[in-house]
C-alpha cells in the first residue's frame, strides 16, 4: 500500500490518510440527503428520492476511488451543488410550457457537457488552464474557495442568518437587490440549540487543532454528534423501520431521451453545465492541489491536477448513466487534506465510505447538520492562508485577485469569482503592458484571451446563470 499510494514519500502514514478520507466523508456525507431532495424538488421534477440517493452514493464512491487509484490524488468527487439546484430548476421552470423538459432530457444534457468535457481533457486544452493563469490567480482561487466553505458552513448551521426585509422610503440612487426590499445579513439567534451545536462544534475542532491531535477534524464532529444528543438534535426513531439494504433494481440507469431534446432549447443548458462545471472543477482541484503542497514543483503539480480532470471527465458523463446531475469534485476535499490526507488513500477511503452508505444510510443521516458545518468553517481558517502568496502592492495582480476572493462567496459561486478574475486580469495587463509607465510587463497567455471573450460571452447571453 506504501509503495502504491507512496505514501511515506509524501510525508504521510497510513492511518493519518484513512483518518482523512473518513474526515473527507463526513464533511460531505450531506450531499446523500440534500441531491435527492434538489433533484426530486419535492415531488416536483418527476424523479423519486431512493433512486438518486443511490445514484449519490454509487457516482462518488466509484469515481472518488478511481481519483485516489488512477491519480493518486486527495480529491473526493460527488454530485455537485448549484449545478443540481440549476438540473432541477430547468425542469420545473419549463412545466406546462409548450416545450417542458424532462428530467430524462435534463440528464441527456449533463451526459453531453460529460462528453464535452472529456474532449476539452484528452486535447489538453483543460490542462493549458493551468499553464495559463498566473499563480496569483490560483492562491485567490484557494482563498475564495476557503471563504466559500466558510459561508456554506455558516448559512447551514444557521450562525448566519440571511433575510429579505421590506424597505421604506428608499433613497433616491440607493439600490436594494429587490424592488422595495433588501437581503439582510445578520447572526443567527443564541437561543436556536443549532447555533449553539455549531459554536460548541467550532471550539471543540480548533481546541483539538491547537493541540495538534491527530485527525483534529474528524474527532472534532464526532465530539459534536455526541454532544448533539443530550441537546435532543438527533432523532433516533428515524431508525425504526429504516431500509438498511441497498435495492439497486431501483436505479434509473441509461434514462436519457436524445430524441426528446431535440425539440427544446437544449443548447444553452448544456453550455451552462459545462461552462460552470470548468470552472468549478479547476478551482477545486487547484484549490485542493495548493492546500496539499502539490503546486510547489509546478510541472508535478500541474501533471497531477491533469490527470485528475481526466478522471473528473468520464465522472461528469458516469454520473448522467447512474442518473444524477453532474459530478464534480468536491471542495470539502479540502477538510481531508487539512486533515493530513496527502495521496489517493485518502480518495479510496472516502469512495469506500460512500458504498458503505448504501447500507449505513439511516445512521449517516443522524449527524447534525451543525457538526459538519463547525468543520467546514476551520477548513476556510486553513485555506486563507494562501492569501499570503498574493502580492495586492501590485493592483495589476491584486484588483483581479481581491475580485476572484470576493465574487465566490458573496455571489456563492465559483465560477463567478474565476470569471471576474480572468476580466480583470486580462483587462489590467494589457492596460498596463500597452500604456504603463513602468518596465514590468505581465504575460497574458493566448488562452486568457479566449476566456476573457468566453467568459463576456457568458455574462452577455446567459445573463451569468
Amino acid at each position: 500500500m506504501d509503495r502504491f499510494f507512496k505514501i511515506k514519500e509524501q510525508g504521510s502514514t497510513v492511518r493519518t490518510e484513512i483518518m482523512a478520507g473518513i474526515t473527507t466523508f463526513m464533511t460531505m456525507a450531506y450531499i446523500l440527503a440534500v441531491n435527492p431532495n434538489i433533484l426530486t424538488a419535492f415531488g416536483k421534477t418527476g424523479m423519486e428520492w431512493y433512486p438518486v440517493f443511490l445514484a449519490t452514493a454509487i457516482a462518488a464512491g466509484i469515481f472518488t476511488i478511481a481519483m485516489g487509484i488512477f491519480v493518486n490524488f486527495p480529491v473526493a468527487l460527488a454530485p455537485g451543488m448549484g449545478l443540481n439546484a440549476y438540473f432541477a430548476t430547468v425542469i420545473v421552470s419549463t412545466a406546462g410550457s409548450d416545450h417542458p423538459i424532462t428530467w430524462q432530457m435534463a440528464l441527456t444534457a449533463v451526459f453531453i457537457s460529460g462528453i464535452v468535457f472529456f474532449l476539452l481533457t484528452v486535447t489538453h486544452i483543460r490542462q493549458k488552464l493551468l499553464e495559463a493563469v498566473p499563480d496569483a490567480l490560483k492562491h485567490a482561487i484557494t482563498v475564495g474557495i476557503g471563504l466559500f466553505i466558510t459561508i456554506v458552513g455558516l448559512k447551514n448551521s444557521g450562525l448566519l442568518s440571511v433575510s429579505v426585509e421590506a424597505v421604506n422610503d428608499v433613497p433616491k440612487g440607493v439600490f436594494t437587490p429587490l424592488q422595495g426590499f433588501e437581503t439582510v445579513f445578520g447572526l443567527g439567534s443564541f437561543t436556536d440549540p443549532n447555533v449553539l451545536l455549531t459554536i460548541i462544534g467550532l471550539a471543540l475542532i480548533s481546541v483539538l487543532m491547537i493541540l495538534n491531535v491527530p485527525g483534529a477534524i474528524l474527532f472534532g464532529i464526532l465530539g459534536t454528534a455526541l454532544i448533539a444528543i443530550p441537546m435532543g438534535l438527533i432523532d433516533f426513531s428515524s431508525l425504526q423501520g429504516a431500509q438498511w439494504v441497498p435495492d439497486l433494481t431501483q436505479m434509473t440507469v441509461f434514462e436519457f431521451d436524445f430524441a426528446g431534446i431535440m425539440g427544446v432549447g437544449i443548447v444553452s443548458i448544456i453550455l451552462t453545465f459545462t461552462f460552470v462545471e470548468l470552472f468549478d472543477t479547476f478551482g477545486t482541484l487547484v484549490g485542493t492541489a495548493n492546500r496539499a503542497g502539490f503546486m510547489k514543483n509546478r510541472e508535478e503539480g500541474n501533471k497531477r491536477v491533469g490527470k485528475a480532470m481526466f478522471v473528473d471527465s468520464i465522472a461528469v458523463g458516469g454520473g448522467a448513466v447512474l442518473g444524477t446531475s453532474t459530478v464534480t469534485a468536491f471542495v470539502e476535499s479540502s477538510a481531508g487534506v487539512a486533515a493530513g490526507g496527502r495521496t489517493g488513500l485518502t480518495s479510496v477511503t472516502t469512495g469506500i465510505c460512500f458504498l458503505l452508505a448504501l447500507f449505513l444510510a439511516p445512521v449517516i443521516a443522524l449527524i447534525p447538520g451543525p457538526a459538519t458545518a463547525a468543520a467546514l468553517i476551520v477548513v476556510g481558517v486553513l485555506m486563507m492562508q494562501a492569501v499570503r502568496e498574493i502580492n495586492f502592492n501590485d493592483l495589476v495582480i491584486g484588483i483581479p485577485a481581491f475580485m476572484t476572493i470576493t465574487f465566490m462567496p458573496f455571489t456563492y459561486s465559483i465560477a463567478n469569482g474565476i470569471s471576474f478574475g480572468i476580466l480583470g486580469y486580462v483587462l489590467l495587463a494589457f492596460v498596463a503592458n500597452v500604456f504603463g509607465k513602468g518596465e514590468q510587463k505581465y504575460k497574458i497567455h493566448w488562452l486568457m484571451w479566449i476566456l476573457f471573450v468566453l467568459v463576456i460571452l457568458r455574462y452577455v447571453f446567459m445573463g451569468g446563470h
